[in-house]
């Protein structure tokens, strides 16, 4: 199945690649010495090639920004909130197009790429309403003929660093609520997806241009010199970065040294719990798609199956037979259900994770390997594997990006707490289960540790309406919904005084 990039790219606007508001040029040939490749895991063509943005421009590109949010933070939220809603707007017109370009330049299913614009237009419209709602607190003074009362201001520039497996979701998640908020957006995106940042920043120009904004309010970096800019970069006051637990710690590290902020969306091991009272055939659905959509490349990608003893034979069996039935190819062929990996590099580390599970005695129930042959020449396509393990394995308790599944038995329920919750990431967690005692101990303080849990649905798959992010080495972050907002302003405690006194707190005296 030949992919035709060009008709996406023209109807996106960005035949030309010649993106507005960023730095670092950008070609629709990869032929240009010393420039950076952008490669499609579909069929391993170069689609575009980039150079990265230097020093200069990347100064250049904060001094822009830093003069739109002199302008933008004077705009009352509520009209902030009609340019995000036109934004919304703007991307259900584009959506297929999007859609097809995400797939493409990253591999997972069409489907999911039309789903992942559509998490942009819900947190624009999710943007709108929280427009007129950036609340704060009234309190009762001490003090008599006094008034106190909070209110949240803008924090100037937002970075957001993202990466390749969601090239534009996660960045709505954060630039709708911080344009709602007052704030301008630097944007680096992954360098393994810049196409889908440029066809981005092309819709949106539109919108802002026609409504007058000032240039700057959303900027694009490309490159991964510009990150470690930004993340240094004291005129940034958030950073908000998707990634690694490793390039997490960098980041965190950098940020706080300089006492900036962080919001950091970081690696996740993510468990099922399948109870001896769950519903197997449906348990089934949230396990399969968890495991290989996207390839097993989301951070929410459950990588463990903690199965009652009970039911473990009857549910391997069932997987396992789901797993034959798989059909691997080009995403944008809506008949397979996985796509590729991004890269070579994923796929090596896929190879490696698979070698060092046979080494610690892990059981290939289905065994994983690498695809060739017609449809597969970009050499990133692999086999979805599953794995019977001890809880304990070093392999297990890492995350690799890949669809590995790894299943084990437990006995009690307090057992299968204690495996899920036994590894350092802390993201997303869900137990199968019909019976309502398990559910709630299961959401509990005592129970699941995660940021995210769910009962009778699976790891993955999150409506903007929640707060997204986990605990412990997930970062501890929280974007998109609820009051994640709150991250993205400073919050001011106010007293006003309308008395003809001057009385001081806790009645202290200071005559004069």
């Amino acid at each position: 199945m030949q992919t035709d990039i060009q008709p996406i790219l023209k109807n996106l606007g960005i035949e030309d690649l010649n993106p507005s508001w960023s730095t670092g040029q950008v070609w629709g040939k990869a032929d240009q010495q010393s420039a950076k490749l952008s490669h499609s895991p579909v069929d391993g063509n170069a689609i575009a090639a980039f150079t990265p943005a230097t020093a200069d421009e990347y100064r250049q590109v904060i001094s822009v920004a830093q003069n739109a949010f002199t302008e933008w933070r004077q705009v009352p939220a509520p009209k902030r909130g009609e340019v995000v809603r036109q934004l919304g707007e703007e991307l259900r017109k584009h959506k297929a197009d999007l859609g097809k370009l995400v797939s493409y330049e990253m591999g997972k299913s069409l489907q999911e790429g039309l789903g992942e614009v559509q998490e942009m237009i819900d947190i624009c419209d999710f943007a709108v309403g929280l427009s007129r709602q950036l609340y704060g607190l009234s309190m009762h003074s001490e003090r008599p003929s006094h008034r106190m009362y909070e209110q949240w201001h803008p924090l100037g520039i937002v970075g957001i660093i993202s990466a390749f497996n969601f090239p534009v979701a996660v960045w709505s998640w954060n630039s709708a609520i911080a344009w709602v908020c007052g704030d301008v957006c630097v944007w680096k995106p992954s360098s393994k997806t810049p196409l889908c940042a440029i066809a981005c920043q092309h819709i949106i120009a539109k919108v802002f241009k026609a409504n007058g904004v000032p240039e700057g309010v959303s900027c694009l970096v490309l490159g991964n010199a510009a990150g470690d800019l930004m993340n240094q970069d004291p005129q940034v006051p958030l950073v908000s970065f998707t990634g690694s637990t490793r390039v997490g710690r960098m980041v965190s590290a950098a940020v706080a040294s300089r006492f900036g902020k962080t919001i950091l969306e970081l690696g996740g091991n993510n468990a099922i719990i399948i109870s001896e009272h769950a519903d197997l055939d449906m348990s089934l659905i949230g396990c399969v798609f968890g495991a290989v959509g996207t390839a097993g490349q989301r951070c929410t990608s459950t990588r463990r199956l903690i199965i009652h003893e009970s039911v473990y034979d009857a549910f391997t069996q069932k997987l396992v037979k789901a797993y034959q039935q798989l059909r691997i190819g080009n995403p944008l062929d809506e008949k397979n259900h996985v796509g590729p990996l991004i890269d070579q590099a994923a796929v090596d580390i896929y190879l490696d994770a698979i070698q060092k599970c046979k080494e610690e005695g892990g059981e290939f129930l289905v065994e994983g390997g690498v695809l060739s042959g017609a449809g597969y020449e970009s050499g990133c396509y692999v086999k979805p594997c599953i794995a019977a393990v001890k809880p304990d394995f070093n392999i297990v308790r890492e995350e690799t990006f890949a669809p590995i599944l790894y299943v084990m038995k437990y006995q009690s329920l307090e057992e299968a707490i204690a495996i899920q919750n036994g590894v350092p990431q802390g993201l997303s967690s869900a137990i199968m289960t019909l019976n309502l005692r398990e559910a709630e101990h299961f959401l509990s303080a005592e129970g699941s540790d995660c940021g995210i849990a769910n009962v009778n649905i699976g790891t993955s798959g999150a409506e903007i309406g929640g707060a997204f992010g986990g605990e412990k080495e997930t970062g501890g972050g929280r974007e998109s919904g609820s009051d994640a907002w709150k991250a993205y302003m400073r919050r001011q405690t106010n007293t006003i005084n309308y008395s003809t006194a001057l009385p001081l707190a806790q009645g202290i005296k200071f005559d004069l």
